[in-house]
């Protein structure tokens, strides 16, 4: 079920009143069954693949927890690893990785029928389960930090389905930690007010940030991207420039609206974003976009690489972000996308940011602008590098991004609507200001500091704007591929 769908609209409400109706000790009852819905609206048949991470992580975790021995604990941990990172491939890099391997083979002059293994087994046809890389990671986590001794296993079986399949948050993250979203949903929920309130705004606020900004500038960015070859430098680069904010708008709303509907339940779920269009540098970047996959993969990653396996830090990184680009999508454009991100952050702490602060020692005069000059360089970096998160094969990135400084026309109306143009141009200067000021978690504020009048007038502004200016294709979120 998509949160930008007629039917959410009434599902919400049908949830929101049963829960509160019924009695403490049914509403788990309650809000497994609806996030199974929930689920299986998309695809009956892979909730399948929802149960058995549930059950296989349940099971592995309540064994380390019993179990004397490092050795036996070792062995679950590595049971629920294995079945889950091999759910993942069978079901997201299996005909890549088969593929790849012939590309390579052909390369060495060793030939493979992968046309025909395709035709045989359907490799390439089978369907990408929703959300099947957020989930595998948040149940990963669990038995980790239980065979860690972080947290001690979940013993009612419907409440740690619960925690693996709660629906707000399931398909599109955040990734949550058990440590904190387990105790929220045994703990007995009032109703309170405020809570419902913050949370509806975020809720509409997600649904503004999708269905008016990303999907808006979706269709420019879908006619520049389908002729990378075009000669209007300056329109592919408008393009770009549209995706960055596209991706950046359609995933936080997917976010602002699962920690509002959360909200609305009772229950707080972490932020995924803190305004990274404003990060100081790369570093900081990557500490405020996808808040939820960045800390796991410090934690269960990065760490254990750099404290374990002692790799240093700038090979621990690499690997990192290799894993970011394959978490994606299995598509090397992913891959690239990540590695050229990883590459940055390389330079930056080998070269950049000495270089900088030594020009500063010296000439304390220039650290605004070099500020500035680092800001304009990482953002201009990054907007080069989603090219090939966006593009479906490198060759056309790098077409893509050499027709990009072809500069000779100036024609940018790629839509022949000069209003729509306008219209991307200043939602995103809008919903920037916004977000400098308060960002997605506490868009609330802006309304509900205000008098009830104020909150009426807010409130039918919101509603005329929407009718008028929503684009109404419910499209699937973005981040919903992954």
């Amino acid at each position: 079920m998509l949160f930008n769908s007629f039917e959410f609209l009434y599902f919400l409400p049908l949830i929101v009143v049963g829960f509160y109706v019924l009695p403490h000790k049914f509403r788990w009852i309650w809000l497994l069954l609806a996030s199974y819905y929930f689920y299986m609206k998309s695809e009956p048949s892979l909730v399948l693949l929802l149960i058995t991470s549930t059950l296989v992580d349940y099971f592995c975790a309540l064994r380390i927890y019993a179990a004397k021995s490092q050795k036996i604990k070792k062995i679950y941990a590595a049971t629920s690893i294995c079945i889950n990172v091999g759910i993942l491939i069978a079901f997201k890099y299996l005909f890549f990785f088969s593929s790849s391997l012939a590309s390579l083979l052909e390369f060495f002059g060793i030939s493979i029928p992968i046309d025909e293994a395709e035709q045989s087994y359907h490799i390439s046809q089978i369907l990408l389960p929703v959300g099947i890389s957020f989930y595998t990671f948040q149940t990963m986590s669990y038995t980790i930090d239980v065979y860690r001794g972080s947290i001690k296993p979940e013993k009612h079986l419907g409440i740690f389905a619960l925690y693996v399949g709660y629906f707000p948050q399931l398909v599109a993250g955040p990734i949550e930690r058990a440590s904190t979203l387990l105790p929220q949903l045994k703990k007995k929920i009032n109703i309170n007010i405020k809570n419902i309130e913050q949370g509806l705004i975020m809720v509409a606020w997600g649904f503004f940030l999708k269905i008016v900004v990303a999907d808006r500038l979706g269709i420019y960015v879908d006619e520049a991207y389908a002729t990378p070859e075009s000669p209007h430098g300056f329109a592919l680069t408008l393009g770009a420039l549209f995706f960055m904010f596209q991706i950046y708008y359609d995933f936080s709303a997917y976010t602002t609206i699962a920690i509002g509907t959360a909200k609305i339940l009772g229950v707080d779920l972490m932020q995924n974003f803190d305004r990274p269009i404003y990060a100081k540098n790369s570093s900081d970047f990557w500490q405020r976009w996808h808040i939820s996959l960045m800390l796991w993969l410090k934690d269960y990653i990065y760490l254990p690489l750099i404290n374990k396996v002692k790799l240093n830090k700038l090979t621990a990184t690499l690997i990192v972000f290799f894993t970011v680009g394959l978490w994606h999508g299995a598509n090397w454009t992913f891959v690239v996308w990540s590695m050229l991100n990883a590459l940055l952050i390389i330079l930056e702490v080998l070269i950049i940011k000495p270089s900088k602060k030594a020009l500063i020692t010296k000439f304390n005069f220039l650290e605004f602008f070099l500020n500035k000059i680092h800001w304009f360089f990482g953002f201009g970096y990054f907007l080069i590098s989603l090219v090939f998160f966006r593009s479906s094969s490198i060759s056309s990135a790098i077409l893509y991004i050499k027709s990009m400084f072809n500069l000779r026309s100036l024609h940018i109306n790629l839509l022949n609507n000069y209003l729509e143009l306008f219209l991307c141009a200043l939602f995103v200067i809008i919903v920037q200001i916004i977000h400098y000021y308060k960002g997605n978690n506490k868009v609330y504020e802006l309304v509900l500091n205000k008098p009830n009048y104020l909150k009426w007038l807010i409130s039918f502004v919101y509603i005329l704007v929407i009718v008028l200016f929503g684009i109404n294709r419910q499209n699937s979120f973005i981040y919903f591929q992954f």
